[in-house]
C-alpha cells in the first residue's frame, strides 16, 4: 500500500497503522519502502569548444569518451561482504576483458554503494575503441559502459605551449545524489589558450531527468535540456607551416624556437618551442609521477621558449643598431669605419669575433660580415639614447600583447636600469656591448620575429596577432582580432632599402654568415647572430637566425633560437639558419610546384580551346561548301548542253 503513496516519502517519521490490537499492519516505515526511489536532476557537462589553426583545421576538440563501471543489481539491499565479492567478481571480469589491472579499495566502493549504488560506479577511464568494442561484445548486466565527454588534441605534442592543456574542476560525485549532481567532472584550461579563453571555451551544461523506483532500479531517463558547446576559437596558426618548424627543431635542436610570422598584417603563422609535451598526457588526468617527470626534466619541456624565454640576441641586434645609427643621422650608407681585430673600450679590449682586421667598411659590408668592432664604434657614436628609443619603437623591451599569460618583456638597458641594477648610468663600454646584442639585452624569439616584420614592410609595427576570432559552431563571430598597427616607424626608405640588400647578402654574399639559409630561387635577408648566456659558470651560446623572404616581396618573417650545451661551441649560421632552411624550402617548393602546375593546366586548357575553335572553323567552313553549287558538276552538265 505504502508503494502505491509517493506522497509518504516526504514524511520525517516512519508511518503507522491504525488497527485493531489483535490485527497485522500493513504498512511498512516509508524510509524502507521509498528509500531509492525519486526523481533526479542531473547536469550534463557541456562538450568544450574547438581551437583550430587559420583554416579551421582542429588543434583541440572534444571526444565521446567511455568508462568502464560496475552496475550493481536492484534491489540494494546487500550486505558490506556481499557487494564486496559482487565488486571482487566484476573487477576479476573486467581486468580479464581489458588485460590490465584493476584493483578498487573497499572503503570507497561500501560508501559509493550506500550513497549513489543506483549509479554506475566507473573502475576504468576512457577505454580504447578496441576495448569499447570488446565490452560491447560480452557484455554483461554487472559491466556497463559509462559515457562521458573528453578533450581530446588531434596533433599529439604540435602547438603544445601555444595550445596548454586542462585539468578537471573537481571530483566524480560523492555522497547521497542531489539535484544538479554533474554526472562527470567538468574541466577548466590550466595553461595556454584554453586557459586564456576558458570562458569562451566552456558551453552551457545540459539537463538529464532521472527516475528510479523504490528498489533503485532506473525507470526512465531523458534529456530535458541538451548542452551546447562552447565557442571555437579561431588562431592565426599555418596548421602546415607549425608542423614544419617544429620538425626542424627535432631534428636540428636539443632545445631552442622558431617563431614564423606574416609580415603584411602581424599574424604568427608558426610558434614552435622544444623540447615539448603531449597534452593528451593531462587526459583524462595526469598522475603526480608524470607531472613530476615533466618538471624535473632538464630541457624544461614544459617551458614555452618562443615567447616566455628572452635570451640576448648577439649580431642580429646589429640590424636595429645600424637603423638607429642611419635614421638619427649619426652616419651615412656611404660612412666607412675601420674593423680591426680589437679595440681597447676605456680599460677593457674588446675583439671582432673572426679576430681579424676587416679593413675599412660600410654599412652594408659590416652587417654583411657582422664585424663587432665596426659595430662598436658606430654604437658609441650613435650613443644610447638614439639606440634605446628605436630598440623600444621595434618592440623590444615590452610584451607583444598576444593573448597567452607569463610572456617575457625582454629587456631594453635605458640608464635607469643601469642605475637600479649597476649602480651607473650607460658607459661607452655598455654602449659596445649593446651594440652587438650583448651585456644587459635580452629579447624573447616573438620579438625578434616581430621586429623583422617591422623591418621587412617598412616600417609598420602590428600588434602580433595570434587569435584570428571567437566563433559559434554555427560560424557566427563572436569576439574579433583585427589586425591592428601599434605604430607606423618614420623609416627612410633608401636606409630600408640598404638594410634589406645588406641583409640578403649576409645569405648570399661571399663574406656573409648565412650561407646554409640559402633556398633556391628564393631570395632570403637574414642576420645571424650568437651571444654568450647564463651564469658564467654555465654559460651556453644563443645561437641566432632572423629575418624575412622573399626579400623583395616578403611572405614570411622569422626567428630562430638554438640553445647550446655548457661549452658548446655553437653559431647562429651553422645551427640557427639550417633551421630556418628546413621550414621555408618545402614551403617555397610547393608554392613553385602549385605554380607550374597551375602554368601547365593553363597552357593545357588554351590549348583545348584553340583545338576547339579550330574544329569549329573547319565545320563553318565545311558548312559553307555544302551550299555552293559543285563546281564539276555545273561542267558536265555545260558539257551535256554542247554535245
Amino acid at each position: 500500500m505504502a508503494q502505491d503513496q509517493p506522497q509518504v516519502t516526504a514524511l520525517a517519521q516512519p508511518v503507522t497503522a491504525s488497527v485493531a490490537p489483535d490485527a497485522t499492519p500493513t504498512l511498512q516505515p516509508t524510509w524502507e519502502t521509498q528509500k531509492h526511489a525519486g526523481t533526479y536532476i542531473m547536469t550534463i557537462p557541456a562538450p568544450r569548444g574547438q581551437i583550430v589553426d587559420r583554416g579551421g583545421q582542429p588543434l583541440a576538440q572534444t571526444r565521446v569518451s567511455y568508462n568502464l563501471a560496475i552496475a550493481f543489481p536492484a534491489p540494494l539491499n546487500f550486505t558490506d561482504s556481499e557487494v564486496l565479492d559482487y565488486t571482487r567478481t566484476q573487477l576479476k571480469l573486467a581486468a580479464t576483458l581489458l588485460n590490465r589491472q584493476i584493483s578498487l579499495e573497499a572503503a570507497p566502493v561500501l560508501k559509493f554503494y550506500h550513497d549513489r549504488g543506483m549509479m554506475p560506479l566507473d573502475i576504468a577511464q576512457d577505454l580504447q575503441p578496441s576495448e569499447v568494442a570488446l565490452v560491447r561484445k560480452q557484455a554483461t548486466p554487472g559491466l556497463v559502459l559509462d559515457p562521458v565527454y573528453l578533450r581530446f588534441y588531434p596533433n599529439g605534442k604540435l602547438a603544445a605551449h601555444i595550445l596548454g592543456y586542462v585539468g578537471k574542476t573537481g571530483k566524480a560525485g560523492t555522497g547521497p545524489i542531489q539535484d544538479n549532481d554533474l554526472l562527470w567532472p567538468d574541466i577548466e584550461g590550466r595553461e595556454g589558450l584554453e586557459q586564456t579563453f576558458n570562458s569562451q571555451l566552456v558551453g552551457k551544461s545540459g539537463q538529464l531527468n532521472l527516475t528510479f523506483d523504490a528498489q533503485g532500479q532506473r525507470t526512465s531517463q531523458k534529456i530535458s535540456i541538451p548542452p551546447q558547446p562552447g565557442y571555437n576559437v579561431v588562431t592565426t596558426l599555418d596548421l602546415h607551416l607549425q608542423q614544419l618548424a617544429e620538425q626542424a627543431l627535432e631534428s636540428g635542436a636539443k632545445r631552442g624556437a622558431i617563431v614564423i610570422m606574416d609580415p603584411n598584417n602581424g599574424d604568427i603563422l608558426a610558434m614552435a618551442s622544444w623540447p615539448e609535451y603531449n597534452p593528451n598526457d593531462w587526459v583524462p588526468s595526469i598522475s603526480p609521477a608524470e607531472y613530476d617527470k615533466l618538471q624535473k626534466d632538464p630541457d624544461v619541456p614544459l617551458l614555452p621558449r618562443a615567447y616566455r624565454s628572452a635570451y640576448p640576441p648577439g649580431s642580429t641586434y646589429k640590424v636595429i643598431v645600424g637603423i638607429a645609427a642611419l635614421q638619427s643621422g649619426k652616419i651615412s650608407l656611404d660612412d666607412e669605419f675601420s674593423g680591426p681585430a680589437e679595440m681597447t673600450i676605456g680599460n677593457i679590449v674588446m675583439h671582432n669575433w673572426k679576430r681579424t682586421d676587416a679593413g675599412m667598411l660600410n654599412f652594408h659590408g659590416a652587417l654583411e660580415q657582422s664585424c663587432d668592432t665596426w659595430f662598436y664604434q658606430v654604437g658609441i657614436k650613435t650613443g644610447s639614447a638614439p639606440i634605446v628609443d628605436w630598440a623600444q619603437r621595434f618592440g623590444f623591451g615590452v610584451k607583444t600583447g598576444i593573448p597567452l599569460k607569463a610572456e617575457a618583456d625582454g629587456r631594453v638597458p635605458t640608464d635607469e636600469y643601469m642605475l637600479k641594477v649597476h649602480g651607473r648610468k650607460i658607459l661607452d663600454g655598455d654602449i659596445a656591448n649593446i651594440s652587438i646584442g650583448q651585456g644587459d639585452v635580452l629579447v624573447t624569439p616573438l620579438q625578434m620575429a616581430a621586429a623583422m616584420v617591422t623591418v621587412a614592410n617598412g616600417g609598420y609595427r602590428f600588434q602580433s596577432r595570434l587569435v584570428k576570432q571567437v566563433q559559434t559552431i554555427d560560424n557566427r563571430i563572436v569576439t574579433a582580432y583585427p589586425v591592428r598597427i601599434r605604430e607606423q616607424l618614420p623609416l627612410d626608405p633608401k636606409i630600408t632599402a640598404a638594410v634589406r640588400d645588406a641583409m640578403i647578402d649576409v645569405v648570399s654574399g661571399g663574406a656573409g654568415t648565412a650561407h646554409k639559409a640559402e633556398i633556391d630561387g628564393i631570395e632570403v635577408a637574414g642576420k645571424t647572430g650568437t651571444a654568450q648566456w647564463g651564469a658564467k659558470k654555465k654559460e651556453r651560446n644563443a645561437a641566432w637566425f632572423a629575418g624575412f623572404a622573399p626579400a623583395k616581396k616578403p611572405q614570411y618573417a622569422f626567428a630562430a633560437v638554438y640553445e647550446g650545451e655548457i661549452g658548446e661551441s655553437t653559431h647562429g649560421g651553422e645551427y640557427a639558419a639550417p633551421l630556418i632552411a628546413r621550414v621555408l624550402k618545402p614551403v617555397f617548393k610547393e608554392q613553385q610546384d602549385a605554380e607550374k602546375a597551375a602554368k601547365k593546366a593553363a597552357k593545357e586548357a588554351a590549348k583545348k580551346s584553340k583545338d576547339k575553335s579550330d574544329e569549329s572553323d573547319n565545320a563553318d567552313n565545311s558548312d559553307n561548301r555544302d551550299d555552293q553549287p559543285k563546281p564539276a558538276k555545273d561542267r558536265s552538265d555545260n558539257n551535256d548542253e554542247s554535245d
